[in-house]
């Protein structure tokens, strides 16, 4: 019975495909601090692609690096002149968008990523986004094609085409800029293997994005004890306005 298994197990192993690929990724930094003279950060994303065959010589390989800031809800506001003055008329809102999402690539996304592997794997900025609801959904699409140029204009939103360089096939690596008006929480890393447009291969790392201790502290207390902290802002203003009095008298005298 058990030559019967290891001949049905050997038959099996015989017909998956010869050119196994998968990428090994790496971070210049995981870790990042939201200081108050925080203005940016650089992260380095590198890797190799391992394979257990020569490299095949019929199709173009290519790599997509996909950085995601933790997902939230977004209400988008249509503008329109009133008497003469432009308001708010009218919203949508979008269930989950990433707070910030940067995708990076050998060449343009059109060129290396088909359509089938975009809808998988929600690698587009567009496809990241659930779209935002609403009776007609052309109407729901403009909303958030609106959505991702407003996030594009505050560097939250980057498209990155033919940034990635990749070397012989096997090694590879692209730059993103994480800008100074970015959110905390986890940012998801994703890179993928493609070959003609298909993804072969999966990965993801993470970077921690946190606030530094002592600013970690000022907005936990902004927020849960508003009267707390606004009493301790008058009697910083107040004890600053009088050593810089007492100081000018010194000097004076």
């Amino acid at each position: 019975m058990r030559g019967v298994v290891l001949f049905i197990l050997l038959g099996m192993l015989s017909l998956l495909p010869a050119r196994a690929e998968e990428v090994i990724v790496g971070l210049s930094q995981n870790r990042v601090s939201l200081t108050v003279n925080y203005e940016g950060s650089e992260i380095l994303i590198f890797g190799a692609v391992r394979r257990e065959a020569p490299l095949p010589d019929d199709s173009d390989l290519d790599i997509i690096v996909a950085i995601e800031g933790p997902p939230m809800p977004a209400v988008i506001w249509r503008k329109a002149r009133r008497l003469g003055i432009w308001v708010n008329t009218e919203s949508q809102e979008v269930r989950a968008a990433p707070s910030f999402y940067a995708v990076a690539g050998t060449a343009p996304l059109s060129d290396i990523l088909s359509a089938e592997a975009d809808l998988t794997h929600r690698i587009s900025t567009r496809l990241a986004i659930f779209e935002a609801r609403g009776p007609d959904p052309r109407d729901a699409a403009a909303f958030t094609e609106a959505l991702i140029r407003i996030r594009q204009g505050e560097q939250l939103y980057q498209e990155l085409d033919s940034t990635v360089a990749l070397q012989r096939d096997t090694l590879f690596n692209t730059r993103v800029t994480l800008p100074k008006n970015i959110v905390e929480g986890t940012y998801t890393a994703r890179i993928f293997l493609l070959r003609d447009g298909d993804v072969l291969h999966e990965t993801e790392t993470f970077i921690d994005v946190q606030k530094a201790v002592l600013e970690r502290w000022l907005y936990n207390m902004a927020y849960d004890r508003p009267a707390l902290y606004g009493l301790m802002a008058l009697a910083l203003a107040v004890f600053f306005g009088w050593g810089a009095s007492a100081l000018f008298r010194f000097v004076r005298s």
